[in-house]
This record gives C-alpha cells, structure tokens and sequence, in this order.
C-alpha cells in the first residue's frame, strides 16, 4: 500500500502515481492520493495506515507526506493580513515512513509501536484555520485564537484518545507535536502542566 499526503500540490496522474514509477514499485500497489488534510496530515496517514496494516494481514504501508508551501507565498493585501502568519509557519517539508503489523521476525526490527489512533473535531473550530484554492494559488487564513481554540479542547481531546488505554499523566508520553507556531505549544504545555 502507498499513501501520499499534500495539500500544497494538485496534479493528475498524483504524487502517489509518480513516486510508484520512481521507485519501481510495482503496478499492482494501492494507492490513495489525499488532499487538503492540512496540519492534521501526519495523524490522518498514520491512522489510515494503522488500519490498513491491522486489516490487511502481511501488508506494509508507506506513507509519505509533501509540502512546498513556498507556492503560496505572496505579498501582503490589506484585506487579510492573517494569511502572512500562515506564509511565515509553514513550510517545505516531505516525511515517509513504513507502518506494518506484526513485523517478520529476524528481518523487520520496528522501532515505534502504535497502540491507538484517534482524531477529534474542537467544538466551534471551524474557519479557525482555511486554505482555499483560488486562481492565486493556495491560500491561508487563520484566526488569532487559534491557539486559545486547542488548549481549550486540549484535555478532552487528549481523553477521548488515552482513556481507553488507562493513560491519564501527559507527562509520561513521548510528545511529537506539529504545533503550527511556538503560541499553541506554550499553551498546551500550560494547559497540560507539561514537565520540560
């Protein structure tokens, strides 16, 4: 299986058809193509890929996230002064990895085990964060409060997600954050009473 996440570039064959021929993957591979997931890209892919390696017995999942944000950067206009913030956090990236279930033993040697996968919509969220393509290209829009908007929901996200596995201390995790700007962790680690 290939999964192939951007939100900063649409073409037909995709990214998914073209990274199949680079590597010399074979014809027959799944592939799923997904767009606009935004910041919540990286937690989409691994959770879809979880699943796929869960219910596919034998089967890896490469998953692959790209973005070249540079396309969007344009000068100022004096009606949305909000998407400057978005052309000055994001940026060009790319990230792969290769997510299985029960790894070949001798041959495979998983670093990281995922236990659980969850995503959760904050209440009163929407038009927090927008990207829109339009014939300028891709643009960013984002409320001031969209840090106040996460730690707000913080906790009951992060219940939702743990409780069935009898997590409850945030200081005992192993913390991978794509924060979106140092604003929102500083509060999420206030909220949460994060240890450094």
């Amino acid at each position: 299986h290939l999964v192939f996440c951007t939100t900063s570039g649409v073409d037909m064959p995709g990214a998914d058809y073209q990274l199949t021929k680079l590597l010399g993957l074979r014809p027959s591979v799944k592939r799923l193509m997904m767009y606009q997931q935004g910041c919540f890209a990286g937690g989409t892919v691994l959770r879809l890929a979880k699943d796929l390696a869960e219910n596919n017995r034998g089967a890896r999942v490469l998953v692959v996230c790209s973005e070249i944000t540079a396309v969007t950067f344009r000068g100022p206009s004096d009606t949305h002064l909000d998407s400057l913030v978005g052309q000055a956090l994001f940026g060009d990236g790319a990230a792969a990895m290769i997510i299985g279930s029960d790894p070949v033993e001798n041959v495979e040697h998983p670093i990281f085990e995922m236990v659980s996968a969850a995503q959760t919509l904050c209440p009163d969220s929407e038009g927090a964060i927008d990207g829109h393509l339009r014939e300028v290209g891709l643009t960013f829009h984002l409320l001031k409060d969209v840090p106040g908007i996460i730690s707000k929901n913080i906790n009951k996200c992060l219940d939702d997600a743990f409780k069935p596995l009898g997590i409850s201390d945030w200081n005992s995790l192993f913390w991978i954050a794509h924060p979106g700007g140092p604003a929102i962790l500083d509060q999420v680690e206030v909220k949460l009473s994060l240890k450094p």
